[in-house]
């Protein structure tokens, strides 16, 4: 139902201009970083956005919260349309809505120290007594496995990890209902990865926060998420809950990406069918006519390479893929 939908997308579009000239720098094309998304995140649920490097993930994330302001299209926050909004009408949202970064090395200011980092943002959005501001810091140091006592360091005397694990407290810090988490883990060492999604893991269930987790590794979303979302070429594949995705895709695309993951077990690996991709992704700039696979599909019909399929439900309702096979 509508009402348990904390975030919707209608129909996002996020364009890019390709300018060329030296003085009149005349636009002629439009990267298609992200063209025409919908899905929907339901309060407390988790949704992982999946697909290869360079697919819009990571512009997709950042539109919802306004950090680019899309092209075309709708961000409703509790029906709240976000891309409409400017100024204060804007601001009264930001809290509500943080994000995780990918990197946790350029993420942080190196020239504050990790209480200013923290504290921040309670500082912009509250009007908190420094006292106040400085317990909350602590306090929220300790929840993401950190010693108080570091408040008064430097990025730079800390590893990745627990980088990361202060750009967790920066965003949960003002208790946000709402957190993209984009790629959290791909910068990290793998020892450290498994840790910090426990945490994100258990501050996500005390905390009763919504996420839009963005990742490539297919294995740990799947572990991560309830929903899933396949993403190719600024458009979605398929949607539906993580175990179904992961276990029956529907979509060629998808097939092949979960083809693409290693098994764990070396006998298994050494049988298992080898899948890859032929060709090579387009350029968003000249985005394909069709479906944006059709070129690379093993599976690909005529119509394919002309008509563009709409992503439509299957059997059920949270199941959804966008492939004229099902047409």
């Amino acid at each position: 139902s509508q009402a348990d939908e904390l975030v919707t997308v209608n129909d996002l579009k996020m364009y890019f201009p390709v300018r060329s000239g030296v003085i009149f720098q005349k636009k002629i094309a439009d990267i298609k970083a992200v063209d025409g998304v919908s899905f929907s995140i339901k309060r407390g649920e988790t949704l992982g956005l999946v697909g290869e490097s360079g697919c819009g993930k990571t512009t997709t994330g950042r539109c919802i919260l306004q950090l680019y302001r899309p092209t075309e299209g709708q961000v409703l926050f509790e029906g709240e349309d976000l891309v409409q909004l400017k100024g204060s009408n804007l601001r009264r949202f930001r809290r509500r809505m943080q994000m995780i970064f990918q990197d946790p090395y350029s993420s942080l200011n190196p020239r504050m120290t990790i209480g200013e980092i923290i504290g921040e943002g309670l500082k912009l959005h509250t009007s908190v007594s420094a006292d106040s501001l400085r317990e909350r810091v602590a306090e929220w140091l300790e929840q993401v496995g950190l010693k108080a006592d570091h408040m008064s360091r430097y990025p730079h005397e800390f590893s990745g990890g627990q980088r990361q694990r202060i750009g967790i407290a920066r965003a949960l810090i003002l208790e946000p209902e709402f957190v993209v988490c984009d790629e959290p883990i791909s910068a990290l060492d793998v020892s450290v990865q498994a840790q910090v999604i426990n945490l994100l893991g258990e501050l996500k269930e005390r905390m009763g926060l919504t996420l839009l987790f963005i990742a490539h590794d297919l294995s740990m979303v799947r572990y991560v998420s309830d929903r899933m979302a396949v993403m190719y070429l600024g458009s979605l594949m398929e949607v539906g809950k993580a175990d179904q995705v992961y276990f029956s895709p529907k979509h060629p695309y998808t097939e092949v990406l979960i083809g693409s993951n290693p098994e764990a077990d070396p006998e298994l690996e050494q049988k298992r069918p080898s899948t890859t991709i032929q060709g090579e992704i387009p350029s968003p700039v000249n985005v394909p006519p069709g479906c944006r696979f059709s070129n690379r599909c093993p599976k690909a019909m005529d119509q394919c390479h002309e008509v563009t399929p709409e992503l439509i439900n299957l059997t059920d309702v949270d199941r959804q893929v966008a492939c004229h096979l099902y047409n």
